[in-house]
């Protein structure tokens, strides 16, 4: 196996694992017609490790604060910010830049607004985040419309995202380039009985612009990637237990020839003395992107040969993933709330169900542990 050098990786895995440190509790209800009527200020912490065979590779630490705040009964607004910092490794086995960089700081926010109206809601947003070599700003409008029973509500909602990428490898001549993705959701959220809640939503992303990964020698991605999405949910109130069962299905297919699968299931169970417990299960599985070249294949990338497109990142290969995770929160008299969260993420090339793996990639493992404090008032 070829071993690499560290590699600055902060947007691929650190804007994953921020946006779920981001989730903290909300005062919302799950058919929100109706605006919160006390504010929340929470705090969340998480770290992030992984490994292969030949040790520690990503190290991730993020710190998140939201708050949220009711305004004259008929408007919220709510805020969250964010500073991680990556350092280490890549996934071997493939080159890197002998100039990537193996530490940054990332800050990041998102502000939005939602007016709360007889029969719906209408929410304005906006997000940043700034690195030494990234930067990234959107804005997105998104309303739902309840039927006059509450029990059936429409969603619809868009976003623009533009990135500017200037990385501080420029030994290849490398500079500045830019990004822009347009997107949009529709969704359908349903109450079938007093137990029961379900939601379906349909995605569609459309992304011009600069899509390969500046770091990696041997990578050139198309300049568009556009990709649609089919998600299913449904959660269930059992009485006796007064425990919920929340279950979900999302399928993913873009233009690199990429289709996904995810399965996830979770189940949250009250406790006595204000404690519970949530365990939880994923299984994830990917396909090959037409333009990924395998570990130790006769189509290497050579000199004497010319690609369109090419890429031997392995997060681009076919595999299977799977999270297992547990949760356990208190809540404390006075609105407070503590949570405690970890999750064991394990990929592998042949755990796949959208084809064979490349069998030259090594297996990689990963860990999540998250701590979170919330003040209600």
């Amino acid at each position: 196996m070829k071993k690499v050098s560290p590699v600055k990786n902060t947007r691929v895995i650190g804007a994953a694992l921020t946006a779920a440190a981001m989730l903290l509790p909300s005062a919302r209800p799950a058919m929100a017609d109706a605006a919160p009527e006390k504010s929340i200020i929470a705090f969340k912490y998480l770290n992030y490790k992984d490994w292969q065979p030949d040790g520690d590779r990503m190290n991730i630490k993020a710190t998140s604060m939201r708050v949220m705040t009711p305004i004259a009964g008929k408007w919220a607004l709510d805020f969250t910010g964010t500073i991680d910092s990556v350092g280490g490794a890549s996934p071997h086995c493939y080159t890197v830049s002998a100039a990537s960089v193996n530490h940054d700081v990332r800050k990041a926010g998102d502000l939005s607004v939602t007016r709360y109206l007889s029969s719906g809601t209408l929410t304005a947003g906006t997000s940043w985040s700034v690195e030494n070599d990234y930067s990234s700003k959107s804005v997105s409008l998104q309303g739902g419309l309840s039927t006059p029973s509450k029990n059936t509500t429409v969603t619809l909602g868009g976003s623009y995202t533009s990135d500017n990428i200037n990385p501080t490898n420029h030994s290849y001549g490398f500079y500045t380039e830019h990004k822009k993705t347009y997107a949009m959701i529709v969704g359908l959220t349903q109450i079938m009985s007093k137990n029961d809640i379900v939601q379906f939503n349909l995605g569609r992303s459309v992304g011009v612009g600069y899509f390969s990964d500046p770091y990696k020698i041997n990578d050139k991605r198309p300049r568009h990637r556009n990709y649609t999405t089919i998600m299913g949910r449904w959660n269930h109130y059992f009485e006796p237990t007064e425990g919920v069962l929340k279950l979900s299905y999302r399928y993913y297919t873009d233009t690199y020839g990429i289709k996904s699968h995810t399965l996830g299931s979770e189940y949250m169970q009250p406790l006595p003395n204000g404690f519970s417990v949530t365990p939880s299960v994923r299984y994830y599985s990917q396909s090959t992107a037409n333009f990924y070249i395998p570990t130790d294949s006769p189509d290497s990338i050579t000199p004497d040969v010319v690609y369109t497109t090419f890429s031997e990142d392995q997060r681009l290969s076919a595999f299977g993933a799977v999270t297992l995770g547990l949760k356990v929160s208190k809540h404390i008299s006075d609105g407070w709330l503590v949570d405690a969260r970890y999750d064991r993420y394990m990929q592998r090339g042949d755990w796949g169900i959208n084809g064979k793996g490349d069998p030259g990639l090594d297996k990689f493992d990963a860990s999540f542990v998250q701590l979170g404090i919330a003040k209600e008032f």
